[in-house]
């Protein structure tokens, strides 16, 4: 997802969610292995069409965070460094190396000389200021990007192809960040722009891909770069992608993705979810599947609700949703069901499934204990007044839906009401940040644990209003420690205060499932499982 984020500053660093060191790929359907383990040999040329389920609004990279948008806008964009989906390692590519200081505030980068943006203008090192010096202007879509940033104390062009970023503190999670799309590098032409230019209009970029035409709602196009020569060190092919053009066709409905696939119209899908696994194993057609890292799918509290204030209410809702049934029911084949606030994939996860038991009898003792009576309709009231819970959720996951529709017969069963609410997904940043919000359904995909700090510290955007507290200590503190198993200590301790305190209702870990034509040969994931075409060909 996800799904996917103005107070310009660290306030929006949270809302990267709605929305990786090593994580699981595998593949089921016929054939197995692979999208187009085929014994073809590569060649260049064709078009893929993409269906995706939904459009953000936006083909900025620095300012999207909803995996459907990002799967094209990545193309545009080249990054400083990459992450090694099979090891976590960070890699070079746009930085042929780097320089990291023993306290981890100062990052510097030696750049690859000879890169050019589509516009011809060349990659120096004042390019790379500007990008991170525009950041915090980015505003309400910006929040990753932000994020990765806050606490940066100056970028200095050293030389014309050396870059140094110097933080106020330690910042661990820097490097990781670096190899992400939301610190993709522009052009300096782009960087001029506004945020809402750079969102309708797009941007230029050094990538393999450039975007040729862009309608809402509706398709995104994108074409080679001829002369593209600078890609990822993790790529097999050097120089320009294979394909000749990529065509993202917006489809909203699950199944219509599902038929367009099998009838040949559209050439891979996304979110494929349970319901249409069947008619897509076999034929033509492999699924592919990979863990996301992150937060997981789940109920992302507003702490300050006169409901949700109470602890014994919020560990309620943790202990009345029945995880595994709805990772059975709704989600793709495998997925798992939470047993943390992180997903199982993610660096210093720690298992914490005993804190996330189903136990109905438990969650209806916990309402019983805080005054919380059931009246007549079996729906729970105190001082006159329901126990009821509205859940903001945005369509851009056809499984966002029936995985709610069950928590909403799971909480009604020990006495809350649950209203959900469907909002657009130009709406969910500005309701976040207005606090006008009981619960929000959403999901963060991080190959890095300070994702948790960017959501739930309450020196950032603290869209969740946590209670200022010993969670605080511990995320600053992770962020701030270059020791491995210091960090990892930390990293648990806050993992272990965000489910205890139920600050969140983890449910179910992200896995994300594509459709994939067997004529379609090495789409392959990146570390935070979203898609990398460079490499990709027809045959």
């Amino acid at each position: 997802m996800n799904a996917l984020p103005d107070v310009r500053s660290a306030r929006w660093a949270a809302l990267a969610a709605l929305v990786t060191t090593s994580v699981l790929l595998t593949a089921c359907g016929s054939g197995g292995g692979d999208a187009g383990s085929g014994t073809g040999q590569p060649g260049s040329g064709g078009t893929l069409t993409f269906a995706v389920g939904s459009d953000a609004g936006c083909v900025d990279p620095q300012q999207v965070a909803s995996n459907e948008t990002i799967y094209s806008v990545r193309q545009i964009v080249d990054s400083l460094t990459d992450q090694d989906p099979r090891t976590g390692k960070i890699v070079p590519w746009l930085a042929k190396s780097w320089d990291i200081s023993s306290d981890t505030t100062t990052f510097t980068f030696h750049l690859r000389s000879g890169v050019t943006f589509s516009d011809g203008s060349k990659l120096t090192a004042q390019v790379v200021k500007d990008n991170f010096d525009a950041v915090p202007k980015l505003g309400a879509l910006g929040a990753l990007a932000e994020g990765y940033l806050s606490g940066v104390k100056s970028t200095t062009a050293v030389d014309p192809l050396t870059v140094k970023v110097t933080f106020g503190q330690p910042n661990a999670q820097f490097l990781q960040a670096t190899s992400t799309h939301s610190l993709g590098i522009e052009s300096s032409a782009s960087v001029k722009k506004t945020p809402q230019q750079k969102c309708s209009d797009g941007v230029i970029g050094s990538g393999p891909f450039v975007l040729k035409q862009y309608v809402q709602n509706q398709s995104l196009t994108l074409a080679k770069r001829a002369g593209y020569a600078w890609g990822s060190s993790l790529w097999t092919k050097k120089g320009e992608a294979y394909l000749d053009k990529l065509v993202f066709r917006v489809v909203p409905e699950a199944g219509v993705r599902a038929g367009s696939l099998q009838s040949g119209q559209v050439d891979a899908t996304s979110s494929v979810g349970r319901a249409n696994e069947a008619a897509l194993r076999g034929g033509q057609v492999t699924l592919q599947r990979r863990a996301n890292p992150g937060v997981v799918f789940g109920l992302a509290f507003n702490n300050s609700r006169p409901v949700l204030k109470d602890a014994k209410a919020r560990q309620a809702i943790l202990f009345a949703i029945d995880r595994q049934q709805i990772a059975d029911t709704v989600f793709p084949t495998g997925t798992q069901a939470a047993t943390s606030v992180l997903a199982h994939t993610t660096p210093d996860y720690t298992d914490l499934a005993s804190d996330l038991s189903f136990d109905a009898a438990k969650a209806k003792s916990l309402l019983d204990s805080a005054g919380w009576k059931p009246g007549s309709d079996g729906i729970r009231a105190k001082d006159g007044k329901k126990l009821s819970l509205t859940i903001d959720w945005i369509p851009n996951a056809a499984t966002n839906q029936p995985a709610l529709e069950l928590i909403q017969q799971q909480l009604k069963a020990v006495g809350i009401q649950v209203t959900l609410k469907q909002l657009q997904l130009t709406q969910l940043a500005p309701t976040l940040q207005s606090g006008d919000y009981d619960a929000a359904w959403s999901n963060i995909t991080r190959a890095d644990p300070d994702i948790l700090r960017s959501s739930f510290s309450t020196k950032l955007a603290n869209f969740y209003r946590v209670p200022a507290g010993s969670l605080d200590t511990a995320l600053s503190a992770q962020a701030a420690t270059a020791d491995a198993a210091k960090r990892k200590q930390l990293v648990v301790q806050a993992q272990q205060l965000i489910v205890q305190n139920a600050y969140n209702a983890p449910v179910v870990e992200l896995q994300t499932q594509l459709g994939v034509a067997k004529k379609v040969h090495d789409l392959n994931f990146d570390a935070s499982s979203r898609i990398q075409l460079h490499d990709t060909w027809i045959g």
